[in-house]
């Protein structure tokens, strides 16, 4: 169970993973002894369950993010692990979720240009035996940036 001090503690990790236990516990009025001992409760429980950077992806040349809905042509267990198989391979797919409604899964992928993007969805993706239509939205502009969760 969580308190408020640990729903307080996530949130500060959410917008910077980098605080010392020393900085922790200054905003959480605990020593920093205590802080480390909170948050590595925490990791250890798996409310935290890693740490990472988020990259600028101008900077890295991935000027397309693009969400793909995927139908499949059937739903048994073979052609599921086959289409999962792929998305794992693919750097340029960064997150895929199983959906209700008409498309089975949901994509979110980065890629250079729109070029790119054709060569994902028609050389990689629409080829692949199990699927069965693909529907692509390009981003326009991201006005919300990735947030941390409500805590």
């Amino acid at each position: 169970m969580l308190d408020d001090t640990d729903t307080r503690l996530l949130a500060a990790l959410q917008k910077n993973a980098h605080l010392t236990a020393q900085e922790l516990g200054e905003l959480l009025n605990l020593s920093p002894s205590q802080a480390g001992r909170r948050r590595q409760r925490l990791e250890a429980e798996g409310y935290i369950v890693g740490y990472s950077a988020r990259l600028d992806p101008l900077k890295l040349g991935l000027h397309v993010q693009g969400f793909v809905q995927v139908l499949l042509h059937s739903h048994g267990p073979e052609q599921a692990e086959g289409f999962a198989r792929l998305v794992h391979t693919r750097p340029e797919i960064i997150s895929a979720w199983t959906m209700t409604g008409e498309a089975d899964y949901l994509l979110r992928v980065y890629c250079a240009d729109l070029p790119a993007l054709n060569t994902l969805l028609h050389e990689v993706i629409l080829p692949h035996p199990a699927v069965a239509r693909v529907q692509s939205q390009i981003v326009m502009d991201q006005f919300k940036p990735d947030a941390p969760l409500p805590t």
